[in-house]
């Protein structure tokens, strides 16, 4: 896991950087109706405060990354799978006036490790996923602990927009949770936005992904390998997993005292070869 952290803490750093550090325009776009930065400060907050180990504080929402941004955040539900070592939490963000779920990420691979090809594959109707992060959202007491605090929620403070963020493999099972409330469930999401996140499927179900949560960001930070997996290849692009859209690769140019922090907003492909790939 400490290793784990140590990535999370260098996509932490650079996303609050950015904020402060002289700023780079790359392209011209308007960009604001797919990404927004200070979305990203506070969604980057919530998708590291789920790795917290003091389960207490974090229910609370005092612990040690449960300030700043995310003040007064109400926790409805957190979800620990031991089993699986799992964890994730579901509560209501009142400045956001939206309900936020965050998935942490984690290292373990009783879930099916990201090489072992076609060992990786499950069939979701009529399209290919990973079975690992497939089965770590669908197959677990993540799920029901999910459906069951948004449905909470909705009991207290009635129908609200959904907000799901994660890092790593938290980040894939947060795709496959905000794919599951759209289209199970009818929610509004309003921001899927992930940082670091694996592949998760074909070519075929990326299209499909897209139509049905279209809000989606993944955050990339810099050379960041975790985003390269499993691979692309870009002779068989139909054969092989791929991203969904919308990427935007954070890194940075210069030298010295001279740095620019980049916040590049790519292409929708999903697999733009000018971004981190």
């Amino acid at each position: 896991m400490g290793c784990w952290r140590s990535l999370w803490v260098i996509l932490l750093m650079y996303l609050f950087a950015f904020s402060g550090a002289r700023e780079l325009k790359v392209k011209h776009e308007d960009y604001s109706q797919i990404y927004n930065h200070t979305l990203a400060t506070v969604l980057v907050q919530y998708a590291s405060a789920v790795y917290m180990s003091d389960l207490t504080a974090l229910f609370t929402w005092t612990c040690s990354r449960c300030d700043g941004m995310t003040e007064g955040f109400e926790i409805i539900e957190l979800i620990v799978d031991v089993q699986h070592c799992l964890q994730a939490f579901v509560g209501v963000a009142h400045d956001l006036n939206a309900i936020v779920i965050a998935f942490r990420g984690t290292q373990e691979h009783r879930f099916g490790n990201v090489h072992d090809g076609q060992k990786t594959i499950y069939t979701y109707m009529t399209y290919e996923v990973h079975w690992g992060f497939y089965n770590a959202y669908h197959n677990t007491t993540v799920r029901s602990g999910i459906l069951d605090a948004v449905q909470s929620v909705k009991m207290i403070y009635g129908d609200m927009d959904i907000m799901v963020t994660g890092h790593s493999m938290g980040g894939a099972m947060a795709s496959f949770c905000a794919l599951d409330l759209v289209v199970n469930y009818g929610a509004r999401i309003a921001q899927l936005m992930t940082f670091g996140q694996p592949r998760i499927g074909n070519a075929v179900f990326a299209s499909y992904f897209n139509k049905h949560v279209p809000r989606t960001v993944r955050v990339t930070n810099e050379h960041d390998i975790v985003p390269h997996l499993p691979p692309y290849y870009t002779h068989f692009p139909q054969k092989t997993y791929r991203h969904f859209p919308r990427e935007v690769w954070l890194y940075k140019i210069g030298l010295g005292s001279l740095v620019y922090s980049v916040e590049k907003v790519c292409d929708g492909s999903g697999e733009d070869p000018t971004c981190s790939r």
